[in-house]
């Protein structure tokens, strides 16, 4: 008969932890959600100095055009004739999204050109040079 009465008092005892679980995971869930994830060209470039020049918050589509003339997107080089088609591809995953285009201080005038053509091309209204804040 004693065990009969040990029993709901080790029942009493036990801590539930499923609730504490379903919190934890609806605040993994929330933050996931919410993160925004910054998306990157895939390398460094030194960009030019400016003493102004406007924030751009919405910049989707992030470009880099490096000393040696490569154009980056998306941690990948891609050849000039297939810039248009990279663009093309990210306008479509965000449609209001601004292009942002990070040259190097000694890259050719011409490249970055030609990719800021690109983007004018495909409709894009806005289209920006980062520079380094002086």
């Amino acid at each position: 008969m004693s065990r009969n009465n040990e029993l709901p008092e080790e029942e009493a005892q036990a801590i539930d932890l499923t609730p504490m679980l379903d919190v934890v995971f609806i605040m993994l869930i929330f933050f996931i959600v919410t993160a925004t994830f910054i998306k990157e060209t895939g390398i460094e470039v030194t960009r030019p100095e400016a003493t102004t020049g406007i924030e751009k918050p919405d910049a989707a589509i992030l470009i880099a055009v490096n000393a040696n003339n490569e154009i980056w997107i998306d941690n990948q080089m891609v050849d000039p004739r297939g810039v248009r088609a990279q663009i093309e591809r990210l306008q479509a995953e965000n449609p209001r999204g601004t292009v942002v285009i990070q040259a190097d201080n000694n890259a050719n005038m011409n490249v970055v050109v030609g990719v800021t053509e690109s983007a004018r091309e495909l409709g894009i209204p806005s289209v920006a040079i980062s520079t380094e804040k002086k």
